[in-house]
This record gives C-alpha cells, structure tokens and sequence, in this order.
C-alpha cells in the first residue's frame, strides 16, 4: 500500500522522506521488521520503541511512525505525530481496509461481568442465526478458529487483524472486552463501536503501570462512551454519570432499580437437587428470564445482554433459549457431578471475589456452603489473610489447598491461609495436592451441598 493511503484519517507531520512511499507490511515489534516495512516506535512501561530505530532501518524499514525527531538514512521516510499508539490504531484499520465497517461492533468496559456477559451476547446472537466473533479475556473466537489470549485486549494492530479474519469468515458482529487499559493506550480506536456497554466499576487496577487513581480509572473506562453509538450503561451503579461523562452517544440503561430503562423485577433464587437457577421478569412485559447461574450478578449481566440484543432483532424465544444454556468457562461455571449436591468453578482469586460468590451462593439456603481455594505465591501475603479470613466467616467448610504457589513453598502459604481461619472458628482440612483437594471435596460432598472450586476458573495448569 501507499503510505499517504494510510495516514489519511491523521494529523501527521512528515519529518524527511516521501508519502508516496510504498509499504509491505506494518509492524510494531522491532523482531519482525522486514525490508519494506512501516515500523511504529511505541513507548511500553520498560521499552521505548524510539531506540530500535538504528535496528529496524538496518532491517530493511523503509517508514518510520515517531513521537520525537530520530536519525535515519535519506531514503526513510519519518513521520512525526503526536501519540504512535492513537497513530497505530488508524493505520492498523486503514491496513486491514477498516474491516469494522463490515460488523456490527460491541465494545463491553467495567470492573466485573465483562466476561460473562460478551459469550451471553455471543450465545443469543448466535442461537438467533448471526455468526459471532469474540475477543475477550479467556479466548479470541473466530469462526471455528480459538486464539488463547495474552491481554483481554490485544494491540490496536492485533484487533484489526481479528476484525479483518472475522469478516473474511463471513461473520455479522464482533463481541469484545474492552479493558480500561485498552482505552487508555489507545488499542480500541481506529473505529467506532455500534455498542458501548458498561456493567460496573468498583477500585481496582490502581498502582504502578495500571492508573494512579480511581478517578483515573473511572475517565479511562468513560473513554469507551466517546467512542460509539449507542451507549448501554447500568443505571444502579453509583459510578455511572461520572463514568459517561463527556460523552458523544446515545444512551439506554437496565438495572433493578426504578428509573432503569429496562427493569428486572420478580426475582427468585432456585435451589433443586443438583441444580440451582435464577428467574426474574422484565418490567411491563411478558418476558420470563431463567438461568442455570447463580446470582443477582447474572441477572445483571443477562439484563444487559437483553439489552444489547434488542437492537439486533432477536425471537424472545430464541433470547429465553440461549440464557438457559449459556456457560462461561471458568466463571461461577456448574460442572454436573451429582444429583445430591452442586459442584461450580470460579475464578473468585483474592477476598473481594471470593466474598461476592460466597454471599451469592449462600442465597440458595444450601446444607453446607463448601469452599476449595488457595492463593498464589510470590504475591501479597495479605492475600492469603483476607481470603482465610473471608471463607472462614462464610463458607460452612473450608479446603485449603494449592492455586500457582510458584517459588513458595505450598505449606507456608496454606499456613498463613490456616492461621486467619482459626482466628474465625471455622472449620477446614489441608490438602496441598489441588487434584486432591477436589476429589476430596466430590468423595464427600453431602446432600444438599454447594461447593465452589475457587481460584483458577478456565485455567488449567499449576505454576509450581
């Protein structure tokens, strides 16, 4: 392609060189440069991409995208502009010929439910006749092709990439996460989003090389709603108007609370043996909502994919359908191994979450709440404290056991897990083994039991 093809949709100083300048490829990590190749010199928290200039030119890069004046041969072409991440975004889509023109584009942002709620969409859509990709924290989907994925949102260029493989695979939409940190460097931009979703937001990723605050935060996640169409928010978090501040699209909401656009009202928490369910009603129609997972959460999450798919012509019977049957791997996942009692998978991984399904499964009045977890080693031991601390006050029976204790020993952790428990009088066993701990936990699950195999979720390896 030609170089001007490219910029054109950016503000853009050209330093030396020609735009007239033919490019092979665009690449951004200085690894893969090729003779022809447009390369993006982007800053990352360790790497500035600035000081592999001499490199890259060596290599054959015959463009060079920059942020600040750099030395290079005549004959390469310097392109100055003001952020290479934003300019990575525009000319990745002008690259792949701005394939999300050729989709119905859904971008979901917050704290919790993200996961969940994209493979809901997935699953309605899909269940009403549209072919789906999906781009989320557990696995990049596109037609019959699975990507494990490294960030829950890739690079700008990467997206764009899947884009154009999606439309190429004949799919109607794409379903994504979309991280704040995604929106902070820029990764989503190249395009406009039909859908911009919001399920909450509460503190979290705040520290060093994530955001220096919670207002931060809250601006980066608001990022999504300059960027749309239709904004899709809920209207019972405290969060939302700052959260949608300053932004371009038009907005709908859903929640529980009167005021909500679209209402879930009637709910009810089943508990049959083997099996749990929630149901609940839509407000001011005829439209019953039942699902094989657990919590007011999952009728958040359900309610915001309802609303979603509304705008893309689904059946409601087709919508009921794929609610019932919809599971995430790895999240509040039921694994049916007796009618006596349920056995989920979470990724529940520090107090916070841990305390979230614990509360919620506690709603379904089982005999005995079972808890199984561990917490990872070479991190915050206060960790360890606050989950022993969480599980010892709300679960009925604790297992203690392994979950990545990597170059800790297993026993020091499970001692300090051991220690908060004691101080709350519940009762636990060790099992270091985590394939122990699990069968032990099925061996003598009793009736009327829920138990929940904290921690890992999808995942399916032990780092020892």
């Amino acid at each position: 392609m030609k170089l001007i093809s490219l910029l054109e949709k950016l503000e853009y100083t050209c330093l030396q060189g020609s735009t007239d300048q033919e490019v092979k490829n665009v690449i951004y990590d200085s690894r893969k440069v090729e003779e022809g190749s447009l390369f993006i010199c982007t800053r990352g928290a360790v790497v500035d991409g600035h000081k592999f200039v001499p490199d890259v030119v060596a290599k054959g890069a015959k463009v060079l995208i920059v942020e600040e004046a750099v030395e290079a041969p005549e004959d390469v072409t310097v392109i100055l502009v003001k952020d290479t991440r934003y300019a990575m975004a525009f000319i990745s889509a002008a690259y792949f010929g701005y394939p999300a023109e050729k989709l119905k584009t859904i971008g979901i942002t917050g704290t919790k439910g993200k996961t969940t709620t994209t493979y809901m969409v997935k699953s309605i859509l899909e269940n009403a006749g549209y072919k789906v990709g999906l781009i989320g924290t557990i696995e990049a989907i596109i037609g019959d092709k699975v990507i494990p994925a490294k960030n829950t949102t890739p690079e700008s260029y990467v997206i764009q990439e899947y884009f154009h493989e999606m439309a190429e695979a004949g799919c109607d939409c794409v379903v994504m996460e979309v991280s704040s940190q995604g929106l902070m460097l820029h990764r989503t931009q190249g395009f406009v989003f039909d859908f911009g979703i919001f399920t909450n937001i509460e503190p979290d990723h705040i520290g060093p090389n994530e955001h220096a605050s919670f207002e931060d935060y809250m601006h980066c996640k608001g990022l999504l709603f300059k960027q749309c169409r239709t904004g899709i928010v809920n209207f019972d978090d405290e969060h939302t108007a700052q959260v949608l501040e300053g932004n371009r699209c038009a907005v709908e909401t859903y929640g529980l609370n009167e005021g909500a656009g679209l209402r879930a009202v009637n709910i009810q928490y089943v508990h049959e043996p083997g099996h749990i369910s929630t149901e609940y009603d839509i407000a001011g129609e005829k439209l019953h909502i039942r699902l094989s997972l657990p919590g007011k959460f999952s009728v958040y999450n359900s309610l915001c994919a309802v609303a979603v798919t509304r705008h893309l012509d689904v059946d409601d019977e087709k919508l009921k359908e794929s609610l019932l049957t919809v599971a995430v791997k790895g999240r509040v996942e039921p694994v049916r191994v007796s009618d006596k009692f349920i056995l989920m998978i979470d990724y529940a991984h520090n107090a916070m979450s841990l305390k979230s399904i614990l509360e919620t499964l506690r709603e379904y009045n089982p005999k005995r709440l079972v808890s199984v977890f561990g917490c990872g080693g070479n991190r915050s031991k206060l960790r360890r404290y606050e989950m022993g601390e969480v599980s010892g006050k709300l679960a009925d029976f604790t297992i203690i056991t392994s979950d990545n204790p990597r170059y800790e020993e297993p026993l020091d952790i499970i001692a300090d897990i051991r220690s908060s428990i004691e101080k709350t009088g519940g009762e636990f066993i060790e099992i270091p083994d985590r394939k122990e701990a699990i069968r032990y936990a099925i061996e003598n699950g009793r009736e009327g039991d829920i138990i929940v195999l904290a921690g890992k979720g999808d995942e399916d390896y032990q780092e020892i």
